[in-house]
């Protein structure tokens, strides 16, 4: 859990070449590789790319503030251990402070450490917390610059070691405002029609008063903002268009945050799990209003999944046509979402299905649907056109596709029979499309009956 980009992640999702390549792909997951291929690894470091300090008071020091570092690498086919994180504050001369964790073993000048992160995952997450401060003396502006390197145990050649000068932190003194929020957990296994407290309270750690403060939340399809205050607005889930459905709130509060306090919305946000809820995400940011620059914007965003027990159905619907030998004939298929839930992947962006289509025997496409591709699978017949086609990144329920496919009838073939096939895709689990049954039709150019 952490700051997001929530207007990045909510939005339609892959483009066309990335679809293109996605449906020749498939949706699978984890890195495949053939057996006798020679398999790589990196480690990384994660860093963020700037950090404000407060500018020390007239008398005393200022305070610290929280620095999170680690280590991942790529490949999950290796074990890597050992991780060693050098960190290089020297740059900081003059500007700031560090003060070393426990997991951290500096020189003698105390300016470059050696940390320990032990086993190195394969998704980040943070393993050292340093704490920064600005210099006494240091004035408003003053920059420096954290560097790091890192090297551990593992990888096809028994170590790994970062690129170089791929982490750097440039630290600024600042002064003003800094607004952050408390962080949420994700929510699972809610039934439809529960509804949900979101833990909303706003920390100023920063050495001067906000003077107001603005609010954005956005909420996907599958779940309704029950609270209303009269200082916000609110944008239904359906006006969105081709994006991601979800409701959009923009909000002005006139309290004033001190540094150091913490408040809260003039009542606690509620929110209503809905019947047609499932892998559903609740994003919010605050801001100081006006002109005023948040001093650290890490922690002005947050973001919690919350997954319902909820099913969706996913079905395609064949056809039946004649024709004679020359014609061409609209022999295509229809999706649908049976529902009751909505399906959406609003983290990645992929398609929430693609539809696989073996063209009947004796016939050639001549017009195809924009969203699908020619493909191709180990195993095909060469005569047989095979085309895959994807969805948008999202399903509401009750959502009718048509795929009208012209195909051109080269030799009559008494019951030619075409297949289609449905590849339910999520982001989190493709279980939610228990009923098997409707996930393949067929397509027949001149049946016998």
């Amino acid at each position: 859990m952490g700051s997001v980009s929530v207007g990045r992640v909510l939005r339609r999702g892959a483009c066309a070449g990335a679809v293109g390549a996605l449906v020749v792909a498939g949706l699978g997951s984890g890195v495949a590789f053939a057996d006798d291929a020679a398999q790589s690894d990196q480690l990384w470091i994660q860093a963020p790319y700037d950090q404000a300090v407060t500018v020390a008071p007239d008398s005393g020091a200022a305070q610290y503030r929280s620095l999170a570092l680690g280590l991942y690498h790529d490949n999950d086919n290796f074990t890597v251990t050992n991780g060693q994180l050098t960190v290089d504050a020297s740059g900081l001369a003059g500007v700031a402070e560090v003060l070393w964790p426990a997991n951290c073993t500096p020189d003698d000048a105390g300016t470059v450490a050696v940390c320990d992160t032990g086993d190195v995952p394969t998704r980040y997450h943070a393993q050292v917390q340093l704490k920064v401060r600005a210099a006494v003396g240091a004035a408003v502006g003053a920059q420096g610059a954290i560097k790091y390197s890192a090297q551990a145990t593992g990888g096809p050649d028994g170590t790994l070691v970062a690129p170089e000068d791929s982490a750097e932190t440039s630290v600024t003194v600042g002064s003003g405002p800094d607004l952050g929020l408390s962080t949420p957990q994700d929510v699972t296994g809610v039934a439809p029609g529960a509804g949900i407290t979101v833990p909303f309270s706003i920390t100023n750690t920063g050495n001067e008063t906000a003077h107001s403060f603005s609010v954005k939340m956005w909420a996907t399809y599958g779940l309704d903002v029950v609270t209303r205050y009269p200082q916000c607005t609110y944008t239904g889930p359906d006006s969105g268009g081709e994006y991601t459905p979800m409701t959009y709130v923009t909000c002005s509060f006139d309290t004033d945050v001190a540094p150091g306090a913490t408040v809260e919305l003039p009542a606690p946000l509620q929110l209503a799990v809905t019947e047609h809820a499932l892998y559903d995400r609740f994003d919010y940011e605050v801001q100081p209003a006006g002109d005023v620059t948040d001093l650290d914007g890490s922690d002005n965003g947050r973001s919690f999944h919350v997954d319902a027990d909820n099913t969706a159905d996913f079905a395609v619907h064949g056809t039946k046509v004649n024709g004679a030998a020359g014609d061409t004939v609209t022999a295509g298929f229809r999706f649908a979402n049976h529902g009751p839930a909505w399906v959406g992947n609003v983290g990645s962006g992929d398609p929430v299905a693609v539809i696989d289509y073996y063209l009947p025997p004796g016939t050639t496409a001549t017009s195809v649907p924009a969203t699908c591709h020619t493909a191709w699978t180990s195993g095909d017949d060469p005569t047989i056109g095979h085309y895959a086609c994807t969805l948008p990144t999202w399903a509401k329920p009750d959502l009718k596709v048509a795929f009208p496919f012209q195909l051109r009838i080269d030799t009559v073939v008494p019951d030619a029979t075409g297949h289609v096939t449905v590849h339910p895709h999520s982001d989190k689990s493709d279980a939610f499309d228990p009923n098997t049954s409707n996930n393949s039709a067929t397509v027949i150019v001149n049946p016998s009956a």
